[in-house]
């Protein structure tokens, strides 16, 4: 697939900034502004607590999510379910894997997988065309069905539909490589099905957002797209990080959207999660104990027909401390073609997507993004 490139001039005390999208590299204006903290307005901290409770508290919970998807995308969510002990062990045992040597990390490596799977060095991935490479390890893991709490009480959980099995793309090299560290496999895959249960809860809030049954999306996330990343961003050092703009500091992730309905971030309190506000400037969301961070992303953007946003952010690490994160993200069962839901399409309002399937959607961007196009 061919890509364009849309440029504009820069305006006093901006820049371009380029972005991969489905149709090619775009451009948005963007401000030379040091970096901010963001207002409680902006990315608000919301009590899910009434996610576990009744009906009306559900739709209670719906109004103010409503909110924070159809302005920044982006929100913390507290109560949420996942045992603090549960998201500790997985961060300890990340930790122990990212500070291995090299010659240890290398046998879980991604160019052993067919599907993108295990880990990769830092500098070796570009996330935005326009900035440098990304100083980051991470350690990719996908969704296998025998892990999904929904299916481990089948006689045959790898008995899964013909029009699923293509994308079923978990790889069991990446735990054999990490047997030797007691723990890893169970640590992160116990936080990967906390995470898959309370995003099945949350796409229901989603559903009950746009108007439509709770149980809409029931049908379609019973193999869902359910990947998962552990990140490593190393600390910068003093001397880069003593200047007073600290243009030195290498970027950790570049500029980007995610790709699925929504994304489940679990960072540590280093920080260095930024979000482009809707003027243009970077905004930073910080930390906060107790917290996971949520935003919505690309497909949910096309099902809402745009209504929903799907942010762009970056990742700086600018603390002499490494940093720690691990996004947890959630979509449709990949093979399931899904339009544009019916409660945002009206006359003035036409349908601004065409039907595909999350999977098709995310093959279509991974290939649009590819350098050689």
């Amino acid at each position: 697939m061919s890509t364009t490139t849309t440029t504009t001039t820069s305006l006093p005390g901006t820049y371009q900034l380029q972005l991969r999208t489905l149709d090619g590299n775009v451009v948005r204006t963007v401000s030379i502004e040091a970096p901010r903290l963001a207002t409680a307005a902006e990315i608000p901290v919301i009590d899910i607590a009434r996610l576990f409770g009744d009906f009306e508290a559900r739709k209670d919970l719906a109004t103010e999510v409503k909110k924070a998807v159809e302005t920044y995308g982006f929100f913390y969510i507290k109560n949420h379910g996942i045992p603090e002990e549960v998201i500790d062990n997985a961060g300890k045992h990340a930790k122990l894997f990212f500070r291995q040597p090299r010659d240890e990390k290398e046998p879980a490596s991604t160019v052993h997988s067919k599907f993108f799977n295990g880990w990769f060095d830092v500098h070796t991935r570009r996330t935005s065309p326009a900035e440098r490479a990304d100083n980051k390890e991470a350690f990719f893991y996908r969704y296998q069905p025998e892990n999904d709490p929904i299916h481990k009480d089948e006689e045959d959980p790898s008995a899964v539909p013909e029009g699923i099995k293509p994308y079923i793309r978990g790889e069991r090299y990446i735990w054999d490589a990490t047997a030797h560290i007691e723990g890893f496999e169970s640590a992160i895959i116990t936080y990967w099905q906390h995470c898959l249960q309370l995003a099945r809860r949350l796409i229901r809030v989603f559903a009950l957002v746009l108007d439509l049954p709770e149980n809409y999306f029931d049908a379609v996330t019973t193999y869902p797209g359910a990947d998962a990343v552990l990140n490593f961003y190393p600390g910068q050092p003093a001397s880069v990080l003593a200047s007073e703009d600290k243009k030195g500091a290498e970027i950790g992730i570049g500029s980007h959207t995610d790709l699925q309905c929504f994304t489940l971030l679990w960072q540590d309190m280093i920080g260095g999660l930024q979000v482009l506000d809707v003027d243009g400037r970077w905004i930073k969301a910080s930390p906060i104990e107790g917290t996971i961070v949520v935003n919505t992303a690309d497909f949910l953007t096309r099902l809402s027909n745009g209504k929903f946003k799907s942010t762009v952010h970056r990742v700086f690490n600018q603390s002499e401390e490494d940093r720690i994160s691990m996004p947890f993200f959630f979509g449709p069962n990949p093979n399931e073609t899904l339009s544009v839901v019916s409660t945002c399409i009206d006359e003035e309002h036409p349908a601004k997507y065409e039907p595909i399937s999350c999977g098709e959607y995310m093959m279509r961007r991974f290939a649009a993004s590819r350098p050689d196009n």
